[in-house]
């Protein structure tokens, strides 16, 4: 039946509301309630403390195996199980019984039957016995024995096909209940079906494989940019006994549609090659390539049938980007990306063209805004589930699961039921042995609903099964490989199969999504986060050389912060997060100004150099650099006035020293501020400011100067000739004349100074 058919009303008599009534008034007065604690307290507690299974209690019944799992006429049903005395006493005079019936009409008769625990006399079916009972002699406190019983299926008593309850029980005696009685029993479900049903049930089960992040933003700096895994356990999923290679060994026999998500192929493809994996603050080198190479070649060839649904890059939270993210400006682009890549990464890898259709929710919750937001990358099938899109008690079966919900949209939606069958603890074989059970029966109860539509129902597990609930879905499969009363049909059909016109396609309102889903979302922070490395991202991308090598690591990684892995997970989100945009921030630095101490200008006129660093493995381009003069009054640049700008192009590895031509007018301190930026005018990087200090000689000195030295050449001249004159008038040889006058002192200019100019960088003319 559907969701809601399913449901039973309870309601209760006038005098069973009068007694509660009653009741709840005497217990909460005062003084009755104070006495009453006071006095029963340490007597619950002593009770609680010793209480011991009793009755059917006593014995635990496990059902470790039941084979087959849906016998017909002819087969021999071997069950095996553990037995386990819970109670004080020995228990003596046992025995193990196999007991079938009544057939159950219904799932919401087998939902009941599955919460059923203790024995009831009268309700219960009788034991088979005879041969095909089990003698125990005793079974002591504590102890744990193992049983095996077979019997043929023609001894069963089953009649017409459907689904029956089937118990194994333990009966015996204790010393204080010498006495025959049913001590513990374990129920499970046996569907009946010896032939082809006229109706089968088209089953499309969805086979996930998706794995939380693992590979970071940064790469190597060699032409191959080798990745860097921020851990290495992914090694450990994809090994043969790994989570990820039991999912593609099961799944190769199984007739199922693998949903993938494409960040899983792409770091299991890294690990093919060279990959280094982060270890305290350096990286080492990966060592499972061989895993990895396996474990895509298994899956290459379990995928050769075409079966695939290729979820957006890194299975980006469509809830939270709903909810939170979509009004941050750029998130919705991010998916959008995400979708184009998922086609062109599966093909790439697996050689497979798969449908990128389908965007799947968390738990198939849906609202208007999260349909809005998956259509708005392209999707025009959305993986719902029937506990969303709840239908009306009118409708007593289950329909078929696509349902138009508008706008060329059709919600798939996934049967709850069986979409959350295995989601317990599988490693236990009792409760993996249980879940099989129920889930054929739950499928055959569905076949045998009161229609003769045929219907396609779709089954999507949990995102990311463990190893143990992987096997037990693939038993459940197997178990209805001969198409008894069910068919195999892939996501894509089930897609486009047509929808039942009397099925609700009532997308729920934003209030009705769930509150304890919306509790993990991703915060609005986190796509503020996002934002702001996107733009970090763009800024830095317009000056490589090969940019390339940077947005596709850094893309990866942005689709990686939205990924529905980091539920439940905020602190570990954020720390992604973080070193996605620290690493980016570290890269960014590496093309920088080189700090400059003050300058000396001595004179009219200079040239000021300013240095730019790169040290990125690739050019650097489209960058300017703008020098400025915090006073053009009294120091100009190359243009006449206060800010000049110069064109950057630096190799891999290079510094550039370019120079700006200055000039002064004045002296005193000039404050400079150089920034270097983008072509469409966006700052990169920090400013750098520093100091011109402007000596200039001034026009009054250079006068003085002037005619001291022409005061001086005259006087020269004038003692030249006086000289040659005294000369001239003095008799030859003789000793007599005026006496030789004493030339003018010459002027103490002292030796030049060695020392600096002064504190900073000088400055050549």
């Amino acid at each position: 039946m559907a969701e809601a058919a399913d449901i039973q009303g309870i309601t209760h008599s006038p005098a069973r509301r009068w007694l509660r009534r009653t009741a709840s008034l005497i217990i909460s007065a005062p003084l009755v309630a104070t006495l009453l604690a006071g006095a029963a307290a340490p007597a619950a507690q002593a009770g609680e403390a010793n209480k011991t299974p009793t009755g059917s209690s006593t014995v635990d019944v496990s059902l470790d195996s039941l084979a087959p799992s849906a016998p017909v006429k002819g087969d021999t049903l071997t069950v095996s199980g553990t037995l386990i005395n819970r109670g004080k006493e020995t228990v003596t005079h046992a025995r193990v019984d196999l007991r079938v019936g009544p057939r159950l009409f219904g799932r919401t008769s087998i939902d009941a039957s599955a919460e059923r625990t203790g024995y009831v006399p009268g309700s219960d079916p009788a034991a088979i016995g005879g041969k095909y009972t089990l003698k125990i002699a005793k079974l002591p406190s504590g102890v744990s024995q193992d049983f095996t019983l077979s019997v043929p299926v023609g001894k069963l008593g089953l009649d017409d096909a459907g689904v029956y309850q089937f118990g194994v029980s333990l009966s015996g005696q204790t010393s204080h209940a010498p006495y025959e009685q049913v001590l513990g029993i374990q129920r499970t479900f046996l569907p009946w079906q010896e032939e082809e049903s006229d109706t089968r049930t088209r089953i499309s089960f969805m086979w996930p494989l998706i794995a939380s992040a693992h590979v970071t933003a940064e790469t190597g700096s060699d032409e191959q940019q080798t990745p860097v895994f921020a851990d290495d356990k992914l090694a450990a999923e994809l090994a043969p006994g790994g989570r990820l290679g039991q999912m593609v060994s099961l799944g190769s026999h199984l007739p199922v549609t693998w949903v993938i998500d494409p960040d899983l192929l792409a770091a299991a493809d890294a690990m093919t090659g060279n990959y280094r994996v982060k270890s305290g603050d350096t990286t080492v080198p990966g060592k499972n390539q061989a895993v990895a190479k396996q474990w895509l070649t298994s899956l290459g060839a379990a995928v050769t049938d075409g079966k695939v649904v290729a979820l957006p890059f890194a299975d980006p939270d469509l809830a939270s980007i709903a909810h939170r993210g979509k009004n941050v400006s750029g998130t919705l682009s991010h998916l959008q990306t995400a979708t184009e890549v998922a086609g062109k990464t599966v093909d790439t890898i697996l050689h497979v063209k798969p449908s990128t259709d389908f965007a799947w929710p968390v738990d198939g919750a849906i609202d208007p805004s999260i349909v809005d937001v998956a259509t708005s990358a392209g999707a025009h099938n959305v993986i719902a589930r029937s506990d969303s899109l709840q239908e009306t008690g009118e409708l007593l079966y289950t329909p078929t699961a696509a349902r138009p919900i508008g706008g060329g949209t059709t919600a798939v939606v996934a049967d709850s039921r069986l979409s959350k069958a295995f989601e317990g603890d599988m490693s236990q074989p009792g409760e993996s042995t249980l879940a099989v059970q129920k889930f054929l029966a739950t499928t055959l109860a569905l076949t045998e609903q009161d229609t003769d539509a045929d219907r396609s129902i779709v089954v999507a597990p949990q995102r990311m099964p463990t190893s143990a609930q992987a096997q037990s879905m693939a038993s459940a499969l197997q178990a209805l490989n001969d198409e008894r009363w069910t068919q195999s049909l892939d996501l894509v059909g089930a897609a486009k199969a047509k929808p039942d016109a009397r099925a609700t396609t009532r997308v729920p309102r934003a209030s009705q999504y769930p509150r304890k889903l919306r509790s993990q979302e991703l915060p609005t922070q986190a796509f503020q986060d996002i934002k702001a490395t996107q733009a970090s991202l763009n800024s830095f991308q317009v000056i490589l050389t090969q940019p390339e090598r940077v947005v596709t690591p850094f893309g990866n990684a942005i689709n990686r912060s939205m990924s529905t892995s980091w539920r439940g997970k905020p602190l570990e989100a954020q720390r992604y997060r973080d070193s996605v945009r620290t690493y980016l921030q570290s890269l960014s630095n590496e093309v920088q100004l080189i700090s400059k101490s003050d300058v000396t200008l001595s004179g009219r006129s200079a040239t000021i150099p300013v240095t730019v660093q790169n040290k990125l493995l690739q050019g650097v381009d489209h960058l300017v650099l703008r020098l400025k003069s915090e006073n053009a009054t009294r120091l100009r640049l190359n243009n006449g006035g206060g800010v000049a700008e110069q064109p950057i192009r630096i190799a891999a590895g290079h510094s550039q020293a370019v120079k700006f031509n200055a000039a002064a007018n004045a002296n005193g301190q000039v404050q400079m501020t150089a920034q270097l930026y983008t072509e469409d005018g966006t700052p990169y990087g920090g400013k750098m400011v520093f100091t011109v200090k402007v000596s200039e000689v001034t026009p009054t000195v250079l006068l003085v100067i002037a005619g001291g030295l022409l005061l001086l050449v005259l006087a020269g001249i004038r003692m030249y000739t006086h000289r040659k004159r005294t000369h001239a008038s003095d008799p030859p040889g003789g000793d007599g004349g005026e006496p030789e006058q004493p030339s003018d002192p010459a002027p103490d200019t002292g030796p030049e100074s060695g020392d600096p100019s002064g504190t900073g960088e000088k400055v050549n003319r």
